[in-house]
């Protein structure tokens, strides 16, 4: 796959989602396999998710680097599922994947989820009134 179709794929999961408001994201192809994204989805209740991708996606969809942080409307901590491997001591059996859920200091084991996947589980937390 080149990097572009995986843009579009992006593209089209953000476009058709129907509790994004608003989007603010940037695609920088770094090669023809290889790509970077970043910036912010809005929810129809003010909360944001923040992405961050670093894709490879030669043979598979492998993210070298990610991060979802989604932040209420008040703009308070929610959860962010990274890869970054600052908790080695942990010693989690999906590292360097991990999730900091409702605290930045509270990590717990994740395995890599991808946009979709962080959208489906922030559906029930957007408040619609």
């Amino acid at each position: 796959m080149r990097v572009e179709a995986y843009f579009d794929q992006l593209r089209r999961l953000i476009e058709a989602s129907l509790l994004v408001a608003s989007s603010n994201v940037a695609y920088d192809k770094r090669s023809t396999h290889e790509g970077f994204v970043q910036g912010e989805l809005y929810f129809v209740d003010g909360s944001v998710l923040h992405v961050r991708e670093y894709v490879d996606v030669e043979t598979s969809r492998d993210r070298l680097m990610y991060v979802y942080q989604y932040m209420d409307a008040a703009g308070s901590f929610v959860f962010r599922y990274d890869n970054t491997g600052h908790h080695k001591k942990l010693r989690m059996s999906t590292y360097p994947h991990h999730k900091h859920e409702g605290d930045e200091n509270k990590v717990i084991a994740a395995s890599a989820p991808d946009l979709a996947t962080v959208l489906d589980e922030i559906e029930p937390l957007i408040r619609l009134e």
